[in-house]
């Protein structure tokens, strides 16, 4: 009877103190792990784009183009690290020792807060832009930018350590059994992070693209007017506006589904529900994940330059001297 059982076992060897193996169909978890790996393998790729595009082309560098390199980033790593991470950690046994557990669980936390701020810093490029122009160039620099998407990095870092304090103490202290790979939050750092990382941050990203598409619609029919006693003097400005209209709806788009995501998993998390009790919570744990892919398809969709800068990586021509200075826009 124990030769039987210790076949279900991670570590047969360590009869009494390891975890059983997961007890799905190895048909299901196979169809899982093909399905979900080439999910990761097109986040990776789609992003990559994103972000050989905008580094390559100086035509590119714009504070906005910077952000979403940032946001592209983070969504790269979700592709990279956090989907087959995932798709290990919940479809076999973890034989990757408590140290790269704690390593991976770290940089999952990282890469979430990250992505978060990366929104809000979006959200706050499109308010300046769209509800006060005027002072648009002179307040929204690249090298502002730089230093706060640093910064939003660094407090991700920092902020994240909180999570994994008890593993810094003793690594593989929340595990219950050898082969599993889990953490847990207690009850007074979770509720300080449902206010950092999802109650402040959806409430700034709400309300400043609820600011920004109030002002959108109201300069949009302004420019229908077309009032030609300053349509002159106002000529330059109004191409600009059109410009940062466009980016605003595009972007709004991004930010629209990025709290489509967001919300349905971290609701879930609050209502106490395993993420991997049922195939509905299932998905929705990976809906957030998905995300990461929807951001480079949503930037094709709308933004002629990245389908041409996609063009010229995969034809190799970005390869050719001076390939840097070519216009895209």
């Amino acid at each position: 009877m124990k030769t039987q059982d210790s076949a279900d076992l991670c570590y047969p060897h360590l009869y009494n103190n390891s975890c059983k193996k997961p007890t799905s169909l190895w048909t299901e978890v196979v169809l899982v792990q093909i399905i979900l790996s080439v999910i990761s393998l097109i986040t990776v790729a789609l992003n990559l784009l994103v972000i050989i595009s905008v580094s390559h082309f100086r035509e590119l560098h714009t504070p906005t183009n910077i952000l979403l390199l940032s946001l592209a980033v983070s969504d790269l790593l979700v592709g990279f690290i956090s989907m087959p991470g995932e798709i290990y950690r919940n479809t076999s046994c973890w034989f990757l020792g408590d140290n790269i557990c704690f390593i991976y669980i770290y940089l999952c936390f990282i890469i979430t807060a990250a992505s978060v701020g990366n929104m809000v810093l979006i959200s706050i490029d499109r308010y300046v832009a769209i509800c006060d122009p005027l002072h648009y160039q002179t307040r929204v620099t690249g090298r502002r930018v730089k230093v706060c998407i640093c910064l939003c990095w660094l407090c991700s870092i920092v902020y994240c350590i909180i999570f994994v304090k008890d593993d810094l103490i003793q690594v593989g202290k929340n595990n219950s059994c050898y082969g599993e790979c889990v953490t847990t939050v207690d009850i007074i750092v979770g509720t300080f992070d449902l206010f950092i990382t999802f109650i402040a941050p959806i409430t700034i990203i709400i309300v400043l693209y609820m600011r920004v598409f109030v002002v959108a619609v109201s300069q949009a029919r302004a420019m229908r007017t077309q009032v030609t006693a300053v349509k002159l003097s106002l000529s330059v400005t109004t191409i600009a506006k059109k410009s940062e209209l466009k980016a605003a709806r595009t972007l709004g788009v991004l930010v629209l589904f990025f709290l489509l995501c967001f919300c349905p998993c971290y609701c879930l998390s609050l209502a106490g529900e395993d993420l991997f009790s049922s195939t509905t919570a299932f998905a929705v744990y990976y809906l957030f994940f998905f995300n990461s892919c929807i951001n480079p398809m949503i930037y094709a969709l709308f933004y002629p330059w990245i389908r041409k800068t996609a063009k010229l990586i995969v034809t190799l021509k970005i390869l050719k001297p001076g390939s840097c200075e070519a216009q895209i826009l």
